[in-house]
């Protein structure tokens, strides 16, 4: 193990905000979940995530497919690593969207406001 593996752990999958909206233009089968907390979902999120906060993540595990790549993204991309390592040790295809909602936004990618879909 090297250092920077034993200070910050594995490296996990992930992409940037423009390969994920090129993704999702596409009509990859990918499923995008938004780990944020309810209230920063309906201020701004992408359209069509899934709303599954951190904290919860764990015990809705199930409700996640295990044929579709899913991405994860968060705010700014800490709580994203933090779900995407958990979700990649559980066997899952996730990816981590580097920068979360701040880069989607800063790329000037549309939002949707409002509660889940």
């Amino acid at each position: 193990m090297n250092l920077l593996s034993s200070l910050f752990g594995s490296p996990v999958p992930s992409l940037n905000a423009m390969e994920l909206s090129e993704k999702l233009k596409t009509g990859k089968q990918a499923l995008v979940i938004d780990v944020r907390q309810p209230e920063e979902y309906r201020e701004g999120h992408i359209t069509g995530s899934k709303l599954i906060p951190l904290g919860e993540l764990n015990k809705r595990i199930n409700e996640l497919p295990k044929d579709k790549e899913i991405i994860c993204v968060c705010a700014s991309g800490s709580r994203s690593h933090s779900a995407t390592k958990f979700l990649v040790g559980a066997g899952y295809n996730a990816f981590d969207m580097q920068g979360g909602m701040f880069m989607w936004q800063r790329a000037r990618l549309p939002i949707k406001k409002g509660n889940a879909e």
